[in-house]
């Protein structure tokens, strides 16, 4: 028997289709949701800016869909911005209760963001107010992405139903991000979809991968900059742990190394070159006469 607490505490299972394996690589997921945070900490301070209430957007998750899994999951009735991209057919989306943009304009009017506000299209004035909104959040998404998002992007129009809003082909990869939309006390979602091809020709820029041809030379390149001790040293005596034991202050201690002969040059523990002793202003130095090729 399964309680309601073990019910409430099951971790969450998705379904994954192993034969169309539209998911985004992990190294390319975390910029993307780098990206996407920036653009809600930009959105939530243009919101704040134009509808002059506090105002804060937070990215709640980043993933990738088909245009048609994305657009059945929108409600019926919504207001939905899309987006033309230069040298593309497939259009962005930008989608969001059309209550709550409603509710913006109103208090961009000077209002007091009516809650009882029913979803319905907007008048001339409300269109053109809510494209000026988009337009600005554009611009921050420019920003947001930097070179991730090369393309220009503008606003094409504003749909209301999402069953009918074809932004793109069903099959496309869209990539998603969901928003968490605070205004005041009100808090909404909202969500934008960008063709995932318009993203992905520059992950690879943003965050590049080794192949795994390139795993010697990359491997060598790096070892060549690790910073390891090198030492200039006379040739080892040995001694039994008794000879050790007895030693006392003033004792001599023989070495092997003949006065004629250079000191080895070691790298760690490996003999790489051999030197003789000299200075540099007031510090020692050595000046290497060989080097050893291993």
């Amino acid at each position: 028997m399964i309680t309601g607490t073990a019910q409430r505490d099951a971790p969450e299972v998705r379904p994954y289709d192993f034969r169309r394996p539209a998911t985004l690589a992990r190294e390319h997921s975390r910029v993307l949701e780098v990206a996407f945070a920036t653009f809600a900490r930009q959105w939530g301070t243009q919101l704040t800016a134009k509808v002059r209430v506090r105002s804060q957007v937070t990215c709640e998750q980043v993933a990738m869909h088909t245009y048609d899994e994305y657009a059945a999951a929108l409600p019926g009735t919504t207001a939905m911005v899309l987006c033309a991209i230069s040298d593309m057919e497939p259009r962005g989306v930008i989608q969001f209760p059309t209550r709550a943009a409603l509710g913006w304009v109103e208090a961009m009017l000077g209002g007091t963001r009516r809650l009882g506000v029913s979803e319905r299209t907007f008048t001339a004035v409300e269109h053109a107010l809510v494209q000026r909104l988009m337009n600005d959040a554009l611009e921050d998404l420019r920003y947001s992405f930097g070179s991730l998002l090369a393309r220009s992007i503008r606003v094409d129009a504003i749909q209301y139903n999402s069953q009918f809003a074809q932004a793109a082909p069903t099959t496309e990869l869209m990539v998603v991000a969901r928003f968490s939309i605070r205004v005041g006390e009100d808090i909404t979602e909202a969500s934008l979809a960008l063709p995932a091809p318009v993203l992905l020709e520059h992950l690879g820029e943003a965050n590049p991968t080794v192949h795994t041809a390139d795993v010697r030379q990359t491997l060598q390149a790096q070892l060549a900059l690790v910073p390891i001790e090198v030492s200039a040293r006379l040739r080892p005596a040995r001694m039994s742990p008794e000879a050790i034991l007895r030693l006392k202050v003033g004792d001599l201690i023989p070495l092997p190394h003949q006065t004629s002969r250079p000191l080895i040059v070691a790298a760690g523990e490996q003999p790489v070159a051999t030197a003789a002793v000299g200075a540099i202003g007031s510090r020692l130095a050595v000046v290497v006469t060989t080097s050893e090729e291993n």
